[in-house]
């Protein structure tokens, strides 16, 4: 996850750092609201944490700006005023959640998981696209319940494919949220980790479907189409019980040739079918 924290107290700053550093989150901070609306435009954020309070521009200003030029970039209030009507109004022009300042780092880091997850699509902190399982809270994934073990990367880039399901991300993405421009290691980097997750995927379902590469834009992980085996079902569910890998890769090949046959001339098709019963007995 990457955030922007727009606070120009250098103790709260500080802290936020050290706070979301440990949550394998990338930082970008800022004192001016001025330059938080630059990083904003320039930048993909998954969420904005912004003081009210700043030495060019209200916060409430920096909010109204930033909902005016379209970002619907989830945005948590954290200030010092505690004051009811200052939350309304803040709330009023766009914030998503409001925390007064001491606060509680586990508060904190709550609230900004449910912003964001909300500004995704999603209602809980489990993710499930078709058999895996991501909870977000305890950053935590599973293939059939099976717990997958996964480095922090990893698991930033099925995080990001998660919340992100169904669009494609291309390499510079998945680089600038797990590394927020700070010692990138080349594009390449990224088509190991997906190898490296496909299979460990494969390890418990089989089968290493389930992140799409996009030719030439990235990777995609998409809700499986229903009655695909895979990540979408299993396949002894699919093809019915009792059904073995050995048994299913015959399947396959029976399928395949038939398809041949049917897409062949007669002539020919005649004489593959006769070599295929000719291979076949004993």
């Amino acid at each position: 996850m990457r955030v922007l924290v727009v606070d120009d107290d250098p103790v709260s700053t500080s802290l936020l750092e050290a706070v979301l550093g440990r949550e394998d989150c990338i930082v970008e901070s800022t004192d001016m609201g001025a330059e938080a609306l630059e990083l904003a435009r320039r930048y993909e954020f998954d969420a904005v944490i912004l003081d009210l309070q700043l030495p060019d521009l209200s916060g409430s200003q920096v909010l109204r700006r930033l909902r005016a030029s379209g970002s619907v970039v989830p945005v948590l209030i954290l200030s010092s005023l505690d004051d009811r009507a200052q939350k309304i109004q803040a709330l009023v022009d766009g914030a998503d959640d409001y925390l007064t300042k001491p606060f509680d780092k586990h508060e904190l880091l709550a609230r900004l998981r449910v912003a964001v997850r909300r500004a995704k699509g999603h209602a809980t902190s489990q993710i499930t696209v078709g058999r895996l399982t991501l909870d977000l809270d305890a950053r935590t994934v599973s293939v059939d319940d099976v717990p997958l073990k996964v480095t922090a990367k990893e698991y930033g880039i099925l995080e990001l494919l998660a919340l992100r399901r169904g669009t494609t991300l291309s390499k510079e993405t998945f680089l600038d949220h797990l590394y927020g421009g700070r010692d990138e290691p080349e594009q390449k980097i990224i088509d190991v980790f997906i190898c490296k997750l496909r299979k460990k995927i494969a390890a418990v379902t089989g089968d290493a479907r389930g992140i799409e590469t996009v030719w030439g834009q990235g990777y995609v992980l998409r809700e499986p189409a229903p009655g695909m085996p895979g990540l979408a079902e299993q396949a002894p569910a699919f093809f019915g019980p009792g059904l073995t890998s050995k048994a299913l890769h015959e399947l396959r090949a029976v399928e395949l040739d038939e398809l041949l046959l049917q897409l062949l001339p007669r002539t020919a098709g005649l004489a593959m079918a006769g070599l295929g019963m000719a291979h076949t007995q004993p």
